[in-house]
């Protein structure tokens, strides 16, 4: 009998998940997830709390102290990341022209696909109703759409779009205006003579490998960060609050998956890649992104995935991936516009299609630019139901459960950045190739 067919023993099976987890860093966040969530079970009041409710909720926060010790190292560097990412990612590229390229082709791009997750959430929320499964109603008066006192007109936003006091926007952590500051500076280094441009560039390459070694101080608490973080989640949420809203929760979670499903065919037709490779590449990213809630934490190694696993270029790593973490928010479109609509069906109010229009094109609007920290999608929600008939008082309503939700368009709005990334090496590829000639 050959002795060669052998069943692999349980040693040789520990051996290998002990490898995975002391190796791979989606593998450490499966685990951290997947303990974060039977501790949060065993402390949240709805899941047969073993200690009393304030006891939970102070032990909950000890918990995620790592998370937020976490978050608060990636907040500290993040503009000059972004800043140093966008300026090198850009002059790298070396020439004017393939600057033009690029340009012309990533912005419509991002404004194509947020519109399309825009009609995604909206053709769900109307087609599910996830609004009539609330028992209770509220009726209020309503009035048209209208442009509210701290809502600036249109040609006022688009004057501030260019950091008049660069200053007081990195002050304020305004990433749109940064973006843009980053995006003037960098095109200015390309049209300079390179010996003139030269010192900058090192000092924003310094400044660059500064921040990234401050982001891998970072990385080495990921682990207890998504274990603390994922337990406070559902000690707060509890339950009885996902449960209460499921219909909501399973309509938002369908759009995403759907959103996933859209990126993934992007990735087949535009990229032409294999879209089960681009997801097992992508895991390690997505599993981190879901677990912070914040495409400004994982965008150092969303760019290390983009370069060392998706095989795409420095000069497009470093240009599409800060500024999707900026302005290519379509998980988060998808999500506030099923949010609105979900709240106009709870209070009873009927939206026209012209205001469904208006309401689309400021979710496409608000969307764009606004900052990758974690919560901020209910921040901006709050603003766009203002002007659909709904109290402020809705957004408790969907304040219990925003923390799960907001940890899975994080995921999506990642996967859409890296989704840019490939599409773009691919659409370059060309460019790139001439400019590594050049060189």
């Amino acid at each position: 009998m050959s002795e060669t067919l052998k069943p692999l023993g349980t040693n040789h099976l520990l051996k290998r998940l002990d490898y995975l987890i002391r190796t791979r860093l989606w593998a450490q966040i499966l685990v951290a997830m997947g303990l974060a969530v039977a501790v949060g079970l065993a402390l949240s009041p709805s899941g047969g709390s073993l200690v009393a409710a304030t006891t939970a909720d102070t032990i909950a926060a000890w918990l995620a102290l790592p998370g937020r010790l976490f978050l608060a190292l990636i907040q500290m560097v993040v503009v000059p990341l972004v800043l140093t990412s966008i300026i090198l990612g850009i002059s790298s590229g070396g020439s004017s022209d393939f600057l033009r390229r690029i340009g012309s082709r990533i912005a419509p791009y991002f404004i194509a696909t947020t519109v399309v997750a825009v009609s995604i959430g909206g053709f769900l929320a109307l087609w599910i109703e996830p609004g009539q499964y609330i028992e209770q109603t509220f009726n209020v008066a309503t009035e048209p759409l209208t442009m509210t006192n701290d809502t600036l007109p249109i040609h006022e936003r688009i004057i501030e779009i260019i950091p008049a006091n660069p200053t007081s926007a990195i002050l304020n952590e305004s990433m749109f205006q940064i973006v843009v500051f980053a995006i003037f500076i960098a095109v200015a280094l390309v049209s300079l003579k390179p010996a003139r441009a030269k010192p900058l560039l090192d000092l924003c390459a310094s400044l660059q490998d500064v921040s990234m070694k401050v982001v891998s101080w970072a990385m080495v608490l990921t682990p207890a960060a998504v274990f603390g973080l994922l337990t406070q989640a559902i000690v707060q949420s509890g339950v009885d609050a996902l449960l209460g809203m499921s219909a909501y929760i399973g309509t938002v979670l369908l759009g995403l998956f759907l959103l996933l499903i859209f990126y993934l065919i992007l990735v087949t037709t535009l990229a032409r890649r294999n879209p089960f490779s681009f997801l097992a590449n992508i895991r390690g990213v997505q599993l981190l992104a879901f677990s912070t809630s914040s495409s400004a934490a994982v965008m150092p190694l969303s760019m290390k995935t983009a370069e060392e696993q998706l095989g795409v270029s420095k000069p497009v790593s470093q240009f599409v991936i800060p500024l999707g973490a900026t302005v290519n928010m379509d998980g988060t479109a998808l999500y506030q516009v099923i949010a609105a609509v979900f709240l106009t069906q709870v209070y009873g109010i009927d939206l026209s299609l012209g205001q469904l229009t208006l309401l689309a094109a400021t979710t496409v609007g608000s969307s764009i630019g606004s900052p990758s920290t974690p919560g901020v999608g209910i921040v901006i929600l709050a603003t766009i139901i203002q002007g659909i008939g709904v109290p402020p008082e809705g957004i408790a309503l969907i304040l219990g459960v925003d923390r799960v939700l907001d940890m899975a368009r994080t995921a999506v709005n990642v996967s859409g950045d890296l989704t840019a990334s490939v599409v773009m090496e691919h659409w370059l590829s060309d460019s790139i190739k001439t400019q590594v000639n050049k060189t």
